[in-house]
């Protein structure tokens, strides 16, 4: 955690973060039954890529929805002998009303799974329904730890034409079980499982689902290309460790809209490997947009750049963000040894209340794999454009450390307008090592962003990366 808070400010938040969800979710449930029949019973209509031809239910498979019988065996057997049809029209797996024990399943292409009202994939506590599996090739080891990694809860690798979605239906973590280990030490060679993962794959759709107390980050596809993450609630206590809410990490053309998360870590983390293997692998993220998300995250950001950023981070459009008791807006994370670049970010149309810092950059994020990074990697930060944004209650505005040898430039903000907090830093604006161009700031910026002449207004692409224009098709459940 990067501050602390008094334990009054916690009460507030942890209050006001329970009112939210409340509204989040009462609000999903109110849109979704217009997609009901007469009857509130069948013929669920939902968005996606692709419609199915061939349907089944879970149950068909031996499942049983108590909440204590495992499943895993059942969602195997139904991917299984559903996948055969895959080619012929497409298949869906419809999750029904029930708590469905599981623990980790592969998914299959031309596959959906639909998650119904009422019904919510409970993970397993059971280390043993999780394979041990392979670190990520750009990342060398686990986060938790240097060696392999628990398999996620949802898998997939080298698919095409994936959907994960529902009518809110709900994937329980049940995290406790994995934080209270990890704080404690426990995992001292592997990597926690997370929620869902989908590797080297290809038009991936991730919507219209509840994901809560997730064991560590939620939503993780990687090395894919046309992602769409929509329409997303995301729950976990504010104190819980690691559990980010959607991660971009090496992926190209990937839409992030309409998502609602609350988080014990960055509601957003987009990445691209870590150190000398994120660099030798070279895979960056990028044609990335992001827009309409609400965020609670006190302890970190609502968008993260970094800081596994060595594959690089370009081509990058955020906006339309509602950021609440959020420790900062956008931080850039990286490190010397990283390597790669943070290049042509845009970001406008920003609200935020009660915020530590809006504007956070740190080249001194000093996690490292067990070793061999390369002192002589240095990360290039340029071309980070900031406009349209107002912040009320802001403890500081701007925390902004470039490196000595190697600043962050072209750093451009306009038109904004922060509301310090009662008690602000005696320092507003702490900069070092950075350089751009400031206009129509307050409070007024350091003298690193000065204003220049006739006013400016930062940058915003007004092309769409192709993600953007992508038509989803009216299926059925």
């Amino acid at each position: 955690m990067e501050f602390s808070m008094k334990s009054s400010t916690l009460k507030m938040i942890q209050t006001s973060f329970c009112i939210l969800v409340v509204l989040a979710i009462s609000s999903f449930s109110m849109m979704e039954s217009r997609d009901l029949d007469i009857t509130g019973k069948a013929n669920v209509k939902y968005m996606a890529l692709n419609c199915r031809k061939h349907s089944a239910v879970l149950t068909e498979f031996g499942a049983v929805g108590d909440g204590k019988t495992s499943n895993t065996k059942a969602f195997k057997e139904a991917i299984t002998k559903l996948a055969p049809k895959a080619a012929d029209g497409g298949v869906q797996l419809i999750v029904p009303p029930g708590k469905w024990l599981t623990g980790s399943f592969n998914l299959t292409s031309h596959f959906t799974l639909f998650i119904k009202k009422g019904a919510t994939i409970l993970a397993s506590q059971d280390e043993s329904e999780y394979p041990v599996v392979a670190p990520l090739p750009s990342y060398g080891q686990g986060r938790d730890a240097a060696g392999p990694t628990f398999a996620s809860l949802i898998s997939g690798t080298n698919l095409t034409d994936v959907v994960i979605t529902g009518n809110n239906g709900t994937i329980n973590g049940q995290g406790k079980y994995w934080w209270v280990k990890y704080r404690s030490g426990g995992f001292k060679s592997i990597t926690r499982p997370y929620t869902i993962e989908i590797i080297s794959s290809k038009n991936v759709q991730i919507s219209d689902i509840t994901i809560i107390d997730s064991p560590a980050w939620n939503i993780h596809p990687v090395y894919c290309n046309n992602v769409i993450v929509k329409g997303v609630t995301i729950i976990a206590p504010i104190d819980s460790p690691n559990t980010d809410g959607i991660n971009p990490d090496s992926c190209t053309n990937t839409l992030i809209e309409d998502c609602y998360v609350v988080s014990g870590d960055d509601c957003i983390a987009v990445k691209s490997g870590w150190d000398q293997f994120g660099i030798k692998v070279g895979k960056p993220t990028q044609q990335l947009s992001i827009r309409r998300l609400t965020c609670i995250s006190p302890d970190s950001a609502g968008i993260a750049l970094g800081s596994e950023m060595s594959g690089g981070i370009k081509d990058v459009r955020i906006e339309d963000i509602t950021l609440l008791q959020t420790q900062s807006a956008i931080r850039i994370k990286t490190a010397v040894g990283r390597g790669g670049y943070v290049k042509d970010i845009f970001a406008r149309r920003f609200t935020m209340k009660t915020m530590q810092y809006v504007f956070w950059m740190s080249g001194a994020y000093n996690q490292h794999p067990v070793s061999g990074f390369d002192p002589k990697a240095m990360p290039q930060i340029t071309n980070i454009n900031y406009s349209d944004m107002t912040a009320d209650n802001v403890t500081q505005p701007a925390k902004l450390d470039g490196l000595k040898n190697d600043p962050f430039t072209k750093i451009c903000m306009s038109d904004i307008n922060i509301t310090l907090a009662p008690e602000p830093k005696k320092l507003l604006w702490n900069c070092t090592h950075i350089s751009g161009v400031s206009s129509k700031v307050t409070p007024k910026p350091c003298s690193l962003l000065p204003e220049r002449g006739a006013p400016v207004h930062c940058a915003f692409p007004v092309d769409k990366i192709p993600i953007e224009s992508v038509v989803l098709k009216k299926c059925s459940a």
